[in-house]
């Protein structure tokens, strides 16, 4: 399926489906959505309900690795550990990850490159507090090395990948997350936010990034 790299509004690349008729990030700022949706509202939000942990984070769609350069330049400015897994069924090719600009805007360029390099089903060490884990399983087959702290729900939309959007779905995500465990998405549709209750998450709407009104943070209680 035909991937092409483009410029969203803050200068930063996302990449386009034309067949999908979708991006992988949003086109007014794919950094700007990231570092809200995920960086800020999910990572510095957790980090603050388990301090001097390690933090375990599951992200469903590892895509173009932005989520997790943001999330490993957050965690080593305040000298915070993690070990992060990645889902990601397609990954990108070497030569398109080479042309995405986030290692240069965010001055994380050999960073971004070692997200990409460590070969998928076996975890890798990028720095002394960060770690990481991608896979190309199914949800099903994925075993965390913990209890998941926090979960980077950034799967295309439900439009388009349906079967990640359902209460069973949100069952399985549940099932992974330990008490007081977050979920964050930036998809906030009435259908999506009934899925997640019903799996048992105590779902709430924050504001969203630029473009965007709303994002959730659904939270497992117990």
């Amino acid at each position: 399926m035909e991937r092409i790299i483009q410029l969203s509004s803050d200068g930063s690349h996302t990449i386009s489906i034309p067949a999908l008729q979708t991006t992988y990030h949003s086109k007014h700022g794919a950094i700007g959505e990231s570092r809200h949706v995920f960086a800020e509202a999910g990572f510095g939000f957790v980090q603050t309900v388990f301090p001097n942990q390690t933090i375990h984070i599951l992200e469903i769609g590892f895509g173009t690795g932005l989520n997790a350069l943001l999330t490993y330049i957050a965690a080593a400015e305040k000298k915070l550990r993690v070990h992060y897994t990645a889902i990601e069924p397609f990954p990108l090719y070497r030569k398109e990850i080479e042309k995405l600009n986030y290692g240069i805007l965010l001055n994380s360029k050999e960073i971004f490159i070692s997200l990409h390099e460590p070969p998928f089903e076996k975890m890798a060490q990028v720095s002394v507090d960060f770690s990481i884990t991608k896979t190309k399983q199914t949800l099903n087959h994925v075993k965390p090395v913990s209890e998941i702290h926090c979960i980077y729900h950034d799967a295309f939309a439900p439009e388009i990948q349906a079967e990640l959007w359902t209460r069973d779905f949100f069952e399985k995500l549940y099932s992974l997350l330990a008490p007081k465990g977050i979920l964050v998405t930036y998809c906030s549709k009435s259908i999506v936010r009934k899925a997640m209750t019903d799996a048992g998450f105590r779902v709430t709407k924050i504001p969203g990034p630029w473009g965007k009104r709303e994002m959730v943070r659904a939270i497992k209680d117990y």
